[in-house]
């Protein structure tokens, strides 16, 4: 199970009914209405609930970016019981841009105590078992409003290790232990047309690093045109996808070929919008691709798009993260909201 947390997003306004009992069709928009999650008097405890799953037999795990915790919720009882709170020191978080949890219940987030990049590992008790600090400070180039999806913003983890996107390296993404010790990188930046712009050129080479059930990794970048990768476990490129619907047409007709930029420390760097928001595969190795507009797209384990979906709830949702935890269910923030599919 993978759950990427990340900000703010969301969007309400009418739709379409969904043509509901015909086949999944990519030239068309599927509408999904929420058949459960967590109840609103539960969430509105959250400041901003950014992460939401279910491990196998267990309780919800609720992400609170904006409270600086993790909390679980028993689906049978809808008690918050808190495992790790506020606070710069190991054990707990500060300013943290990304949560991911296993199937065994244990779970990493990414935070940034005094603007340092640090990932912590905790036990499915919220007992700390791991972690480690990244070298230098975080240099926000890709992120929504105060939240940083790039460095450690695009953690990924295993249940036995992290991924990050770090393409500062000359690689598209770095597999650590849990103690942060390096062990693979893969992944050739692609060419941006920026490469005289050192900042702007990483910047579009950011993105999320998803593992897959064969053993390899989707790689979908985040900003810039959107595209898709997909690695085998020993590293070698399978294929390369663009991702495009006539959904992105006007954000992508409408992208710059200059960013504003603003001070981090000694030096300028650019602050450049994603179109991508978050991602996921499901346990049938379809990957899920949600953007900053309220659609996702779903591709096959092949890269071709098998169709568009829209989250609907109070209102339409633009996915801020997306966890599957079975029985052909998703789990979406923000809300807290489930859908089958």
């Amino acid at each position: 199970m993978r759950m990427s947390a990340r900000l703010f997003l969301f969007a309400f306004c009418l739709v379409p009914f969904a043509l509901y009992g015909q086949a999944p069709s990519p030239g068309r928009v599927d509408v999904l209405s929420s058949v459960g999650g967590l109840p609103a008097n539960v969430v509105g405890r959250f400041r901003e609930p950014m992460g939401f799953a279910r491990v196998p037999n267990g309780p919800y795990y609720v992400f609170d970016r904006r409270g600086h915790s993790v909390h679980t919720v028993d689906s049978h009882d809808p008690k918050v019981r808190t495992l790790v709170e506020i606070g710069g020191e190991d054990g707990r978080l500060l300013d943290p841009s990304a949560f991911d949890v296993a199937t065994d219940g244990s779970f990493a987030v990414a935070d940034a105590p005094g603007g340092r990049e640090r990932v912590q590992v905790f036990g499915a008790a919220g007992i700390r078992t791991g972690g480690f600090t990244r070298p230098g400070r975080t240099a926000a180039r890709v992120g929504l409003g105060s939240l940083v999806l790039s460095g450690v913003g695009s953690l990924v983890y295993t249940g036995r290790s992290i991924v990050l996107s770090e393409p500062d390296t000359g690689w598209l993404l770095t597999e650590f232990t849990t103690l942060g010790a390096p062990v693979r990188s893969m992944g050739q930046l692609r060419p941006t047309g920026q490469e005289g712009d050192r900042e702007v050129h990483l910047a579009l080479n950011t993105g999320l690093a998803l593992p897959e059930p064969s053993g390899g990794f989707f790689f979908i970048f985040l900003a810039g045109a959107p595209a898709i990768r997909k690695y085998s476990a020993s590293g070698a490129l399978l294929f390369e996808r663009a991702i495009q619907g006539r959904q992105l047409d006007e954000v992508l007709a409408a992208m710059p070929q200059r960013w504003p930029r603003r001070a981090v420390g000694d030096r300028e760097v650019p602050l450049v919008p994603p179109v991508v928001r978050t991602a996921a595969v499901d346990p049938e190795g379809r990957l899920w691709v949600s953007f900053v507009l309220p659609y996702t797209y779903v591709y096959d384990a092949e890269g071709e798009k098998l169709r568009t979906v829209q989250f609907r709830a109070a209102g339409v949702i633009a996915a801020t993260s997306l966890a599957f935890p079975g029985g052909g269910r998703v789990l979406v923030t923000p809300g807290c909201y489930e859908f089958a599919f």
